[in-house]
């Protein structure tokens, strides 16, 4: 993937059809790309299976950066989220990693195995010339001096909201 970004979320969605099979699915800014179907053993009666997603890319803002757990049913869908902010301009690439861990429900026995690792690379561009933190601060002196200048006038707006409801 290469997509402009200043802070966006990238979305995975694992599709699990009636036999199992798992379709993962991702998703950036419009942007959808859908992975090879994943065909499993229907383990689902004799085990708990739980899909392990990471997204690991260096230079990056990741939110959540640990691993994001999500049980796993026949017919039924899981879908994670990460918030993605980079600190400078430029191109980071990054791996999404997939794993499934299955325990066995009648003994307790764990296995873990890993089925993909997604290749990612997402181009942070500038705003107008400025860098991201430099326009990411720009944004929030404007706002705060924004609030200053229109803080003398809130007085005069509450007094008119009320006159007008008044009227009514």
């Amino acid at each position: 993937m290469h997509f402009p970004t200043e802070g966006d979320i990238i979305r995975l969605t694992l599709e699990v059809d009636d036999f199992g099979n798992i379709t993962p699915t991702a998703q950036f800014e419009g942007n959808v790309v859908v992975g090879e179907t994943i065909q499993i053993p229907d383990l689902y009666e004799t085990h708990n299976v739980t899909a392990e997603a990471n997204l690991d890319m260096a230079g990056m803002l990741i939110q959540p950066a640990d691993a994001i757990y999500e049980p796993l049913k026949r017919g039924q869908s899981a879908t994670f989220f990460w918030s993605i902010r980079p600190q400078e301009t430029g191109i980071y690439r990054g791996t999404v990693w997939l794993h499934l861990n299955f325990e066995e429900k009648s003994t307790g026995e764990q296995s873990r195995i890993a089925v993909s690792a997604q290749i990612v690379e997402i181009e942070a561009v500038d705003f107008f010339g400025l860098s991201v933190n430099l326009a990411r601060t720009s944004g929030v002196i404007g706002a705060v001096v924004g609030g200053v200048i229109g803080f003398p006038f809130i007085e005069d707006i509450i007094k008119f909201l009320f006159k007008r409801r008044k009227k009514r």
